[in-house]
């Protein structure tokens, strides 16, 4: 069994991790812990978990967390796991971080987009990417996984196919994505407000997102071309959930039965992307607590463009049931096992 150690079991991703973790067939959830209640229950902060036989919040010490664990996800806000993670490491813990403090590979970017000092530059290199349907090799031999945005997740699986061919150009890429509400986490703010989301929608960090350069550095990383995309988020009153509409200008005459032979062979192998039929529309429900991507692919011949949708449960396969799948290969495991084959409907 591997011993899990989870950091931030608090939040959202970190209740995800233990919600999928608790019924997993080769690990077990051996230690919680936080910077702020320790020697507390997780049931009173979270009464769902009730029952599970989970191990009290303890207090974090990097050396006594690297003996007692296999593997250490860290469920934390930016900045934290910067410092953190190089700890973890020297004591020979694998680590998975759901922060963005390991993504980019750029400091300079780092600091443009997250408005932080980054993580020391020798530690970064270390961190792979984990988009475990694209760098599946480099995961089973990591140490340290740079767990992907939730964003940056749904629009990288539906564009990168399309990016590697050659059939779109690189700079036409238009990304508008949608999410639910749980994305910004638990932290109270009027931006979360019940009353200043319900029945409205609205764009937010327009042209400032810090998900741009991943995605941005991922198309390059995966097509050789360089790549400037236009990204804008935007929020839903709804829990769970992202939408993604990329649409590229295509530099061939392309069917959309062509590109359905692309995405159909590209993840033939990758048990969590599924390509629907050609012209259909996901929706967000019909992935709704689970950790699979629905992609279809639209192509509109009066403007030449490829118009995809892509969608995802951003707390599952935008975070912890991406977390876990990397986990899973990572240490040589099926790379389903513990998680959701089935989304929650309705």
């Amino acid at each position: 069994m591997v011993r899990v150690g989870i950091v931030g079991a608090t939040g959202y991703g970190g209740a995800e991790l233990i919600r999928f973790l608790a019924g997993h067939p080769h690990a077990q959830i051996a230690n919680l812990y936080s910077s702020s209640s320790e020697g507390e229950a997780l049931e009173k902060t979270f009464p769902h978990v009730t029952g599970l036989g989970l191990p009290l919040l303890t207090a974090i010490d990097p050396v006594k967390m690297g003996a007692d664990n296999d593997v250490i996800f860290l469920a934390t806000p930016a900045g934290v796991s910067a410092e953190l993670t190089p700890q973890l490491m020297e004591q020979g813990v694998k680590v998975i971080d759901l922060s963005g403090d390991f993504r980019l590979e750029s400091g300079e970017a780092y600091k443009t987009w997250y408005k932080r000092e980054p993580a020391p530059a020798e530690w970064v290199q270390k961190a792979v990417y984990g988009l475990t349907e694209w760098n599946h090799e480099e995961v089973a031999g990591a140490q340290l996984i740079a767990n992907p945005g939730c964003y940056p997740t749904a629009a990288l699986l539906a564009t990168l196919p399309l990016s590697k061919s050659g059939w779109v150009q690189p700079n036409s890429w238009i990304i508008d994505a949608k999410s639910g509400v749980s994305g910004a986490g638990r932290g109270v703010s009027l931006g979360v407000h019940y009353s200043e989301i319900n029945e409205s929608i609205h764009a937010y960090k327009v042209s400032k997102h810090q998900h741009t350069p991943e995605i941005e550095q991922e198309l390059f990383r995966q097509s050789g071309q360089s790549a400037i995309v236009q990204f804008t988020p935007h929020l839903v009153p709804m829990t769970r959930g992202i939408l993604v509409t990329a649409y590229g200008q295509l530099t061939a005459d392309v069917t959309a039965e062509q590109i359905q032979e692309l995405y159909t062979s590209t993840y033939a192998d990758k048990p969590f992307v599924r390509v629907r039929p050609v012209g259909s529309n996901p929706h967000t429900k019909e992935v709704y607590g689970s950790n699979y991507c629905d992609i279809s692919a639209h192509v509109d011949t009066r403007t030449g463009r490829v118009i995809l949708l892509s969608v995802i449960d951003n707390v599952v396969k935008g975070a912890a049931g991406q977390a876990i799948q990397n986990m899973n290969v990572m240490f040589q495991l099926p790379e389903n096992a513990g998680l959701p084959l089935v989304p929650a409907f309705p």
